[in-house]
């Protein structure tokens, strides 16, 4: 993929196919470093899924035979040096279901692929989330921190749609507010 935040859109769907209702995405992000983590509360994976889901011939889709989004995350960071790590507890397991996977990539790199968009991916995102399901968002910068939580929005907004053309446009707004402040105080 082109922006890593492109990648970020894609983990977050699968989270929300494995029936999520609470996702985090945090990106912590230093001069030479940056980490992207994403933390749901789905239905997790069995020990079998885990083991293959970095395999791009693996999938559990029904619609094509092949899985790239997952192995095109880990190939992003492990050509920057960095890394990728996957935790997965199935439902059935534990209280404390669900998916955390995490990628760690070096920007000094030649092969570091920018992380793109965060925002307009992030307005993507709340624009199709069902009832019921909220992400939460952080990205640590040497500067601040950009935050989003849309749980706080739905007790704010008092039953007002997050799809709402004007509430994305709020986001969007409030998001580039907080980057710029974050990247003027580095």
């Amino acid at each position: 993929m082109k922006e890593l935040s492109l990648n970020i859109l894609d983990i977050v769907q699968n989270s929300l196919a494995a029936g999520a209702s609470h996702i985090a995405v945090d990106i912590a992000e230093t001069g030479d470093t940056l980490r992207i983590t994403v933390t749901d509360d789905g239905c997790g994976m069995d020990e079998t899924t885990v083991r293959n889901v970095t395999n791009p011939f693996y999938t559990t889709r029904k619609t094509r035979s092949v899985g790239l989004g997952i192995p095109f995350f880990k190939l992003a960071a492990e050509q920057t040096g960095g890394d990728l790590t996957l935790r997965s507890t199935p439902a059935g397991e534990s209280d404390d279901h669900g998916t955390v996977i995490s990628a760690l990539f070096y920007k000094t790199s030649i092969d570091f692929t920018p992380l793109g968009d965060v925002s307009s991916t992030l307005c993507t995102l709340v624009q199709g989330l069902p009832d019921g399901t909220d992400i939460t968002f952080t990205h640590s910068l040497p500067g601040g921190t950009i935050s989003l939580d849309t749980a706080e929005m739905r007790a704010v907004l008092c039953g007002v749609p997050l799809s709402t053309p004007d509430v994305i446009v709020f986001i969007k707004d409030d998001l580039a507010a907080q980057y710029a402040e974050a990247r003027a105080l580095k």
